[in-house]
């Protein structure tokens, strides 16, 4: 399996921050594409679009996958240099930047859906907390099914933290 980038840069979460580029490395996570379907994916204009691919690649997060010659031109397919992306420790940036990726990516609930949105707290002793946050990350992000009919994207956000609930004293 691939290592996740580990963004760390400025730029990097520059780039990631606009939800245009949010929602491009959306549809890169799926597969290369050129900046025709990319553009008609996400209804936008051919400039547009490839202002915002430039952004990506000067940050490191978008590489040019291949090219080939079509009607007189060149068209140009773009990836992602990496699937997956982790926050580096040191970057400044954290949970917050996660949570607001996740909330603008995040569609109303329509009418007569069930909102699967909760926060849930588990009391785990420091290892169990390891042992659960290292079988989180062998979890496989890369299931692939958007061309599946029938299949919808959801988004998961996970985060194990060390939540600030006191505890009460014993009753007595």
């Amino acid at each position: 399996m691939e290592e996740p980038l580990t963004l760390s840069s400025p730029a990097q979460f520059k780039a990631l921050g606009h939800p245009l580029r949010h929602r491009m490395v959306n549809l890169l996570r799926q597969r290369p594409a050129t900046l025709g379907e990319l553009t008609a994916a996400l209804g936008s204009t051919k400039g547009t679009v490839g202002y915002h691919v430039r952004v990506l690649r000067e940050a490191g997060l978008v590489r040019l996958a291949g090219t080939r010659q079509v009607r007189g031109g060149t068209e140009q397919r773009f990836e992602l240099v990496s699937k997956g992306f982790r926050l580096d420790e040191d970057a400044g940036m954290g949970p917050e930047f996660l949570v607001g990726a996740a909330l603008a990516e995040m569609l109303p609930a329509d009418s007569g859906t069930v909102d699967h949105t909760s926060l849930r707290h588990l009391w785990l002793t420091a290892d169990e907390a390891r042992d659960l946050a290292e079988r989180l990350e062998k979890l496989d992000p890369g299931r692939r099914d958007a061309a599946n009919p029938g299949t919808e994207a959801y988004g998961l956000l996970l985060s194990l933290y060390r939540a600030d609930i006191p505890l009460l004293p014993p009753e007595e």
